[in-house]
Protein backbone atom coordinates (compact mmCIF):
# COMPACT_ATOMS: atom_id res chain seq x y z
CA UNK A 1 0.00 0.00 0.00
CA UNK A 2 1.56 3.51 -0.72
CA UNK A 3 2.55 6.24 1.89
CA UNK A 4 4.35 9.12 2.29
CA UNK A 5 6.39 8.01 4.78
CA UNK A 6 9.98 6.96 4.16
CA UNK A 7 11.06 3.21 2.82
CA UNK A 8 11.25 0.66 4.76
CA UNK A 9 14.88 0.41 4.27
CA UNK A 10 15.52 3.42 6.13
CA UNK A 11 14.35 1.75 9.35
CA UNK A 12 17.75 1.48 11.60
CA UNK A 13 17.22 -2.19 12.61
CA UNK A 14 15.95 -5.18 10.75
CA UNK A 15 12.66 -6.36 12.51
CA UNK A 16 12.78 -10.24 12.27
CA UNK A 17 10.71 -12.82 10.72
CA UNK A 18 8.54 -9.69 9.27
CA UNK A 19 7.93 -11.55 6.14
CA UNK A 20 6.41 -14.58 7.54
CA UNK A 21 4.38 -12.88 9.82
CA UNK A 22 3.02 -10.74 6.75
CA UNK A 23 2.88 -13.91 4.38
CA UNK A 24 0.66 -15.85 6.82
CA UNK A 25 -1.49 -13.49 8.09
CA UNK A 26 -2.32 -11.72 4.62
CA UNK A 27 -4.16 -9.92 3.97
CA UNK A 28 -2.97 -7.20 6.19
CA UNK A 29 -5.97 -4.66 7.06
CA UNK A 30 -8.24 -3.47 10.06
CA UNK A 31 -6.08 -1.90 13.03
CA UNK A 32 -3.58 -3.38 14.37
CA UNK A 33 -1.06 -3.24 17.55
CA UNK A 34 2.38 -3.55 17.40
CA UNK A 35 3.31 -3.90 21.17
CA UNK A 36 7.40 -3.17 20.98
CA UNK A 37 7.57 -0.35 18.79
CA UNK A 38 10.91 -0.14 18.78
CA UNK A 39 12.95 1.05 16.24
CA UNK A 40 9.43 0.63 14.26
CA UNK A 41 10.05 -2.18 11.58
CA UNK A 42 7.09 -4.08 12.78
CA UNK A 43 4.78 -1.08 12.60
CA UNK A 44 6.18 0.00 9.49
CA UNK A 45 5.71 -3.31 7.66
CA UNK A 46 1.92 -3.13 8.76
CA UNK A 47 1.32 0.00 7.39
CA UNK A 48 2.45 -0.70 4.33
CA UNK A 49 1.15 -4.18 4.19
CA UNK A 50 -2.45 -2.43 3.87
CA UNK A 51 -3.42 -2.05 7.77
CA UNK A 52 -5.69 0.64 8.17
CA UNK A 53 -4.20 1.99 11.66
CA UNK A 54 -1.78 0.62 13.90
CA UNK A 55 -0.83 1.43 17.43
CA UNK A 56 2.57 1.07 18.24
CA UNK A 57 3.29 0.38 21.89
CA UNK A 58 6.47 0.68 23.80
CA UNK A 59 7.51 1.15 27.62
CA UNK A 60 10.49 3.29 26.36
CA UNK A 61 9.85 6.92 26.03
CA UNK A 62 13.12 7.12 23.94
CA UNK A 63 12.27 5.17 20.54
CA UNK A 64 9.14 7.67 19.78
CA UNK A 65 11.60 10.78 19.73
CA UNK A 66 13.52 8.58 17.45
CA UNK A 67 10.70 7.73 14.83
CA UNK A 68 9.61 11.55 14.85
CA UNK A 69 11.61 11.87 11.50
CA UNK A 70 9.43 9.21 9.67
CA UNK A 71 5.96 9.14 12.01
CA UNK A 72 4.40 11.84 10.84
CA UNK A 73 4.21 10.60 7.18
CA UNK A 74 1.82 8.06 8.14
CA UNK A 75 -0.84 10.63 9.49
CA UNK A 76 -3.86 8.94 11.67
CA UNK A 77 -2.71 5.75 10.45
CA UNK A 78 0.18 5.50 12.86
CA UNK A 79 -0.90 6.21 16.87
CA UNK A 80 1.85 6.41 19.19
CA UNK A 81 1.66 4.87 22.84
CA UNK A 82 3.52 5.00 25.84
CA UNK A 83 2.48 1.84 27.69
CA UNK A 84 3.09 -1.78 28.47
CA UNK A 85 1.80 -5.29 26.96
CA UNK A 86 -0.38 -5.82 30.03
CA UNK A 87 -2.57 -2.92 28.82
CA UNK A 88 -2.90 -2.98 25.58
CA UNK A 89 -6.51 -3.78 25.64
CA UNK A 90 -6.78 -0.80 26.66
CA UNK A 91 -5.50 1.85 23.84
CA UNK A 92 -7.94 0.73 20.59
CA UNK A 93 -11.05 2.04 21.27
CA UNK A 94 -12.57 -1.01 18.48
CA UNK A 95 -11.32 -4.67 18.66
CA UNK A 96 -8.23 -5.27 17.59
CA UNK A 97 -7.59 -7.32 13.88
CA UNK A 98 -3.89 -8.07 14.95
CA UNK A 99 -1.37 -7.90 17.61
CA UNK A 100 2.30 -8.22 17.15
CA UNK A 101 4.26 -8.77 20.12
CA UNK A 102 8.55 -9.16 19.29
CA UNK A 103 10.24 -9.62 23.17
CA UNK A 104 13.37 -8.84 24.90
CA UNK A 105 15.43 -6.26 24.52
CA UNK A 106 15.73 -4.41 20.61
CA UNK A 107 19.48 -3.63 19.29
CA UNK A 108 18.61 -0.22 19.23
CA UNK A 109 18.68 -0.59 22.89
CA UNK A 110 21.47 -2.64 23.12
CA UNK A 111 23.27 -0.28 20.78
CA UNK A 112 23.21 2.79 22.94
CA UNK A 113 25.81 1.91 25.69
CA UNK A 114 23.99 4.46 28.64
CA UNK A 115 20.86 2.35 28.89
CA UNK A 116 22.97 -0.37 30.13
CA UNK A 117 22.02 -3.76 28.40
CA UNK A 118 24.99 -4.97 26.97
CA UNK A 119 28.26 -6.08 27.66
CA UNK A 120 30.13 -5.48 24.69
CA UNK A 121 29.63 -1.79 25.79
CA UNK A 122 30.76 -0.48 28.90
CA UNK A 123 28.04 1.84 30.40
CA UNK A 124 25.88 2.50 33.91
CA UNK A 125 24.10 -0.49 34.64
CA UNK A 126 20.98 0.16 34.34
CA UNK A 127 18.78 -1.96 32.22
CA UNK A 128 15.53 -0.21 32.72
CA UNK A 129 13.52 -0.28 29.53
CA UNK A 130 10.88 1.94 30.83
CA UNK A 131 13.68 4.24 32.03
CA UNK A 132 12.29 4.11 35.77
CA UNK A 133 11.47 1.75 39.04
CA UNK A 134 14.88 -0.21 39.99
CA UNK A 135 17.94 -0.82 37.87
CA UNK A 136 19.99 -3.80 37.41
CA UNK A 137 22.33 -2.00 39.46
CA UNK A 138 19.77 -1.67 42.35
CA UNK A 139 19.90 -5.48 42.26
CA UNK A 140 23.11 -6.41 41.89
CA UNK A 141 24.20 -4.09 44.34
CA UNK A 142 20.98 -4.98 47.10
CA UNK A 143 20.23 -8.53 46.54
CA UNK A 144 20.93 -11.10 48.50
CA UNK A 145 23.47 -13.79 47.50
CA UNK A 146 21.07 -16.62 47.52
CA UNK A 147 18.52 -14.43 45.97
CA UNK A 148 20.79 -13.13 43.09
CA UNK A 149 22.10 -17.12 42.48
CA UNK A 150 17.90 -18.43 41.99
CA UNK A 151 17.41 -15.22 39.65
CA UNK A 152 20.36 -15.67 37.36
CA UNK A 153 19.90 -19.51 37.56
CA UNK A 154 16.03 -19.43 36.90
CA UNK A 155 15.92 -16.18 33.92
CA UNK A 156 19.36 -17.09 32.52
CA UNK A 157 19.34 -21.08 32.62
CA UNK A 158 23.14 -20.31 33.93
CA UNK A 159 24.34 -23.71 35.73
CA UNK A 160 27.30 -21.27 37.39
CA UNK A 161 24.80 -19.11 38.99
CA UNK A 162 25.80 -19.75 42.81
CA UNK A 163 29.56 -19.39 42.32
CA UNK A 164 28.54 -16.24 39.89
CA UNK A 165 26.72 -14.63 42.94
CA UNK A 166 29.31 -15.58 45.36
CA UNK A 167 31.62 -13.54 43.23
CA UNK A 168 29.23 -10.52 42.64
CA UNK A 169 28.81 -10.32 46.36
CA UNK A 170 32.64 -10.56 47.24
CA UNK A 171 32.99 -7.82 44.56
CA UNK A 172 30.38 -5.58 45.37
CA UNK A 173 31.83 -5.53 49.25
CA UNK A 174 35.02 -3.94 48.20
CA UNK A 175 33.07 -1.51 46.38
CA UNK A 176 29.23 -1.18 44.38
CA UNK A 177 29.07 -2.48 41.06
CA UNK A 178 28.00 0.16 38.80
CA UNK A 179 29.23 -0.33 35.33
CA UNK A 180 28.73 -3.43 32.80
CA UNK A 181 31.96 -3.91 31.74
CA UNK A 182 33.10 -4.47 35.67
CA UNK A 183 30.06 -7.04 36.22
CA UNK A 184 30.68 -8.51 32.73
CA UNK A 185 34.21 -9.31 33.80
CA UNK A 186 33.28 -10.55 37.29
CA UNK A 187 31.46 -13.09 35.80
CA UNK A 188 33.89 -13.93 32.77
CA UNK A 189 36.76 -14.29 36.03
CA UNK A 190 34.96 -16.97 37.37
CA UNK A 191 33.50 -19.03 34.15
CA UNK A 192 35.74 -20.91 32.02
CA UNK A 193 37.15 -18.91 29.09
CA UNK A 194 34.68 -19.30 26.21
CA UNK A 195 35.48 -21.12 23.33
CA UNK A 196 35.19 -19.41 19.71
CA UNK A 197 31.81 -19.15 18.32
CA UNK A 198 30.34 -19.34 21.61
CA UNK A 199 28.76 -16.50 23.22
CA UNK A 200 30.27 -14.08 25.76
CA UNK A 201 30.32 -15.89 29.52
CA UNK A 202 28.65 -12.87 30.83
CA UNK A 203 24.95 -13.59 28.16
CA UNK A 204 23.07 -15.44 30.68
CA UNK A 205 23.39 -13.48 33.87
CA UNK A 206 22.66 -10.25 31.66
CA UNK A 207 19.47 -12.18 29.96
CA UNK A 208 18.61 -12.87 33.98
CA UNK A 209 19.09 -9.00 35.18
CA UNK A 210 16.89 -7.75 32.06
CA UNK A 211 14.24 -9.96 32.72
CA UNK A 212 13.88 -9.55 36.33
CA UNK A 213 14.18 -5.55 36.09
CA UNK A 214 11.76 -4.90 33.60
CA UNK A 215 9.45 -7.95 34.69
CA UNK A 216 9.41 -9.37 31.15
CA UNK A 217 8.16 -12.96 32.04
CA UNK A 218 5.08 -11.31 34.35
CA UNK A 219 4.56 -8.39 31.42
CA UNK A 220 4.54 -11.52 28.71
CA UNK A 221 1.60 -13.37 30.45
CA UNK A 222 -0.52 -10.78 31.01
CA UNK A 223 0.07 -9.52 27.55
CA UNK A 224 -1.16 -12.86 26.15
CA UNK A 225 -4.46 -12.33 28.06
CA UNK A 226 -4.46 -8.73 27.47
CA UNK A 227 -4.28 -9.42 23.46
CA UNK A 228 -6.74 -12.23 24.01
CA UNK A 229 -9.37 -10.03 25.39
CA UNK A 230 -8.47 -7.13 22.66
CA UNK A 231 -8.68 -9.16 19.41
CA UNK A 232 -12.14 -9.46 17.44
CA UNK A 233 -12.48 -12.79 16.42
CA UNK A 234 -10.19 -13.91 13.64
CA UNK A 235 -8.02 -11.68 14.69
CA UNK A 236 -4.12 -12.56 14.51
CA UNK A 237 -1.72 -12.86 17.09
CA UNK A 238 2.22 -12.83 16.18
CA UNK A 239 4.81 -13.72 19.09
CA UNK A 240 8.46 -13.48 17.97
CA UNK A 241 10.34 -15.19 20.68
CA UNK A 242 14.37 -15.02 21.36
CA UNK A 243 15.29 -17.68 24.63
CA UNK A 244 13.46 -20.69 25.57
CA UNK A 245 11.83 -19.34 28.62
CA UNK A 246 9.98 -16.82 26.30
CA UNK A 247 8.87 -19.52 23.66
CA UNK A 248 7.94 -21.92 26.54
CA UNK A 249 5.43 -19.58 28.08
CA UNK A 250 3.99 -18.68 24.65
CA UNK A 251 3.48 -21.75 23.51
CA UNK A 252 2.17 -23.24 26.56
CA UNK A 253 -0.46 -20.65 26.39
CA UNK A 254 -0.79 -20.59 23.20
CA UNK A 255 -1.33 -24.61 23.20
CA UNK A 256 -3.56 -24.41 26.46
CA UNK A 257 -6.01 -21.85 24.60
CA UNK A 258 -6.24 -23.53 21.30
CA UNK A 259 -7.15 -26.77 23.22
CA UNK A 260 -11.17 -28.12 22.93
CA UNK A 261 -10.35 -30.60 25.86
CA UNK A 262 -11.06 -34.12 25.79
CA UNK A 263 -6.96 -36.23 25.81
CA UNK A 264 -6.27 -37.72 29.01
CA UNK A 265 -3.88 -40.46 29.73
CA UNK A 266 -2.98 -43.17 32.51
CA UNK A 267 -1.26 -40.49 34.08
CA UNK A 268 -3.63 -37.28 33.93
CA UNK A 269 -7.48 -37.24 33.78
CA UNK A 270 -9.18 -36.88 30.54
CA UNK A 271 -10.20 -32.39 30.36
CA UNK A 272 -13.78 -31.88 29.88
CA UNK A 273 -14.54 -30.45 26.32
CA UNK A 274 -14.44 -26.38 25.74
CA UNK A 275 -14.33 -24.21 23.04
CA UNK A 276 -11.08 -23.15 22.14
CA UNK A 277 -9.78 -19.73 22.52
CA UNK A 278 -7.57 -19.66 19.32
CA UNK A 279 -6.57 -21.40 16.71
CA UNK A 280 -3.25 -22.03 15.72
CA UNK A 281 -2.15 -21.09 12.18
CA UNK A 282 0.65 -23.09 12.13
CA UNK A 283 0.62 -25.57 15.15
CA UNK A 284 4.17 -25.46 15.33
CA UNK A 285 6.69 -22.24 15.20
CA UNK A 286 8.50 -20.77 12.51
CA UNK A 287 11.87 -20.08 12.53
CA UNK A 288 14.24 -17.81 10.13
CA UNK A 289 15.55 -19.17 6.91
CA UNK A 290 19.12 -19.47 6.67
CA UNK A 291 18.93 -16.84 4.02
CA UNK A 292 17.29 -14.11 6.59
CA UNK A 293 19.79 -15.36 9.70
CA UNK A 294 22.91 -14.75 7.13
CA UNK A 295 21.41 -11.44 6.60
CA UNK A 296 20.75 -10.70 10.29
CA UNK A 297 22.11 -12.72 13.05
CA UNK A 298 19.93 -11.64 15.19
CA UNK A 299 17.26 -13.83 13.88
CA UNK A 300 19.17 -17.16 14.63
CA UNK A 301 17.25 -18.00 17.57
CA UNK A 302 14.17 -16.57 16.93
CA UNK A 303 10.59 -18.58 17.19
CA UNK A 304 7.17 -16.97 15.75
CA UNK A 305 4.27 -18.21 16.83
CA UNK A 306 0.84 -17.23 15.07
CA UNK A 307 -2.76 -17.26 16.42
CA UNK A 308 -6.16 -16.80 15.25
CA UNK A 309 -8.74 -15.76 18.13
CA UNK A 310 -12.02 -17.62 17.89
CA UNK A 311 -15.12 -15.78 19.23
CA UNK A 312 -14.94 -18.06 22.50
CA UNK A 313 -14.93 -15.03 25.70
CA UNK A 314 -11.99 -14.85 27.14
CA UNK A 315 -10.50 -16.08 30.14
CA UNK A 316 -7.22 -15.97 32.53
CA UNK A 317 -4.12 -18.35 31.96
CA UNK A 318 -3.36 -20.97 34.15
CA UNK A 319 -0.25 -19.43 35.40
CA UNK A 320 0.98 -22.81 36.59
CA UNK A 321 0.55 -24.44 33.50
CA UNK A 322 2.76 -22.37 32.11
CA UNK A 323 6.52 -23.08 32.54
CA UNK A 324 7.24 -19.83 34.70
CA UNK A 325 10.09 -19.92 37.03
CA UNK A 326 9.38 -20.43 40.61
CA UNK A 327 8.60 -17.32 42.19
CA UNK A 328 11.88 -15.14 42.87
CA UNK A 329 11.49 -13.06 46.60
CA UNK A 330 13.34 -9.56 46.18
CA UNK A 331 12.40 -5.90 46.50
CA UNK A 332 14.37 -2.74 46.15
CA UNK A 333 12.35 -1.31 48.73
Amino acid sequence: MASSASSLSDAPHVPVLLEPILAKLSPISGTWLDGTFGAGGYTRGLLEAGADCVYGVDRDPMVFDMAQDWANGYGDRLKLVEGVFSAMDTYSDVPLDGVVLDLGVSSMQLDMAERGFSFMRDGPLDMRMGQSGMSAADLVNQAEEAVLADLIYALGEERASRRIAKAIVRARDLEPITTTARLAQIVADCLPRSKPNQSHPATRTFQALRIAVNDELGELVAGLEAAERALKPGGALAVVTFHSIEDRIAKRYLTAAASSGGGGSRYAPQEAAKAPRFTLTPSKAISATDAEVAANPRARSARLRLARRTDTPAQPADRSALGLPAHLTWSGD
